[in-house]
């Protein structure tokens, strides 16, 4: 595709404001009414400095490739016509006219930037390399703007309402779509810088490991094998009989349990009580 310029356009004329139908591919989707009457009033002290551009419609009409915001005050000042430059383009031809326009006045918002090279690329099957040619950015630049419309519209009006800048928006891409809403809130209302905000949302993603408490030690298995243990009864047993005790032991064995009990007599006079050490190993 060839660079695109504005050439193949008639001598400077005056257009009637009803005869001007807006773009389709405008890609300015926010007009402030404030801002509009500002420039109406401008309009009325000074005229129309800088001429719409145009291009021809069907039945008479003209359809308009950049100046609506002009446009606007214009009907505002009750102006029955416009100075034009009337182009003879193509629709895709104006329709990079139309966002070349507003980027070199800086007129767009972020997403609206966005809305527009996306239609560029929707609707006219032009390639990501092709638009960024055109537009004269680098590649990855037009992918990092194109990501911005992961954002919700509610999460795009209230970045824009802030001022902040596509930065802060990419980092906000960068989360949860169920965690953006309360960053933003955050950014918003602490007033982060990008530096900050971007480093918030490098914490929510790495959060720091709660400090743990070091494993207690495992205790080594005091019993390798049930016999191990039944000797070791045993041997506790005769040790007692040998020390001049009355002792002795029973077994019994369940579904559930192994049971050993070692009953010692005490020496201690009626009434007599039973002391027993009950061991169960399931």
């Amino acid at each position: 595709m060839p660079k695109l310029l504005y050439k193949d356009f008639t001598r400077l004329t005056h257009i009637k404001v009803c005869d001007i139908l807006p773009s389709p591919d405008q890609p300015r989707r926010h007009f402030d009414e404030y801002e509009l009457s500002l420039l109406a009033d401008s309009i009325r002290q000074n005229g129309i400095i800088q001429p719409l551009s145009v291009r021809m419609g069907d039945d008479g009409k003209y359809i308009l490739i950049a100046g609506e915001r002009r446009l606007r005050a214009a009907a505002i000042c009750g102006l029955r016509k416009v100075p034009c430059i009337i182009h003879r383009t193509d629709n895709l031809t104006a329709a990079y006219y139309s966002i070349i326009e507003n980027l070199q006045r800086q007129d767009l918002t972020v997403f609206e930037e966005a809305e527009g090279i996306n239609r560029l690329i929707t609707e006219y099957g032009i390639t990501h390399s092709e638009v960024a040619e055109q537009l004269g950015i680098a590649q990855s630049t037009l992918s990092n703007k194109l990501r911005l419309l992961r954002l919700d519209d509610e999460l795009r009006r209230r970045i824009t309402a802030a001022r902040l800048t596509e930065r802060h928006a990419r980092a906000l891409i960068r989360l949860p779509e169920e965690s953006r809403s309360s960053a933003l809130d955050h950014i918003i209302a602490e007033g982060l810088t990008l530096n900050e905000a971007e480093k918030y949302i490098n914490d929510l993603l790495t959060p720091k490991q709660a400090e743990q408490k070091p494993p207690m030690p495992l205790r080594k298995a005091a019993i390798g094998d049930l016999r191990i243990f039944e000797n070791s009864l045993n041997r506790l047993v005769d040790t007692m009989v040998t020390a001049g005790l009355s002792a002795r032991q029973e077994f019994k064995e369940s579904r559930d349990f192994i049971e050993y009990k070692i009953k010692i007599q005490k020496n201690a006079p009626a009434p007599k009580k039973e002391n027993s050490t009950q061991l169960k190993i399931c």
